[in-house]
């Protein structure tokens, strides 16, 4: 299958994706509540996009990208990338570890490294750090829902140990 046809094909679903073609791989680019409809569509037997091999995210400073890399075990020719930009202050996306299974422990992974809430996920918790370093509180301030922790892969992380900035 072209680009050309999976970007037709998705477009009839999700008409406000936008696509990227710059790389190796179509990336797709849509709204963090179009992700996990668009992410059922590709599983399905249309596209048979059947395993997920990587789930992370990247810090901009402004935003957080989701980035999700798809491949058909049944046609290893086909590989997408499916990202969604996150509010950096109230970080959530729906999770997909309902359609990849594998998405459940990148999720978490995610979640610890930059405070990442995956709704609904069966089992949210710490992967890596100690339970001490790793705390995530959620307050209120003036009606808007902040999530502070510690975030070791977010650009504004200051390490107090090794002091290194970037």
């Amino acid at each position: 299958m072209t680009n050309e046809a999976i970007k037709e094909f998705i477009t009839a679903h999700t008409p406000e994706a936008t696509y990227d073609e710059t790389g190796e791989w179509l990336n797709i680019i849509v709204e963090p509540n179009q992700l996990k409809p668009l992410a059922f569509m590709l599983h399905g037997k249309a596209m048979q996009m059947d395993f997920l091999f990587c789930l992370t995210c990247v810090d901009y400073k402004t935003h957080l990208t989701m980035v999700y890399h798809l491949t058909s075990s049944k046609d290893r020719t086909i590989n997408l990338v499916l990202k969604a930009n996150v509010d950096r202050t109230n970080p959530e996306i729906e999770t997909v570890c309902d359609i990849w299974r594998t998405a459940e422990f990148l999720e978490r992974e995610v979640f610890e490294m930059f405070g990442v809430q995956f709704l609904n996920h069966p089992d949210l918790r710490r992967l890596i750090l100690e339970d001490e370093t790793a705390i995530a509180v959620d307050e209120k301030k003036e009606g808007v829902r902040e999530t502070k922790g510690y975030w070791p892969l977010r650009k504004d992380f200051e390490d107090p140990i090794n002091m290194i900035k970037l």
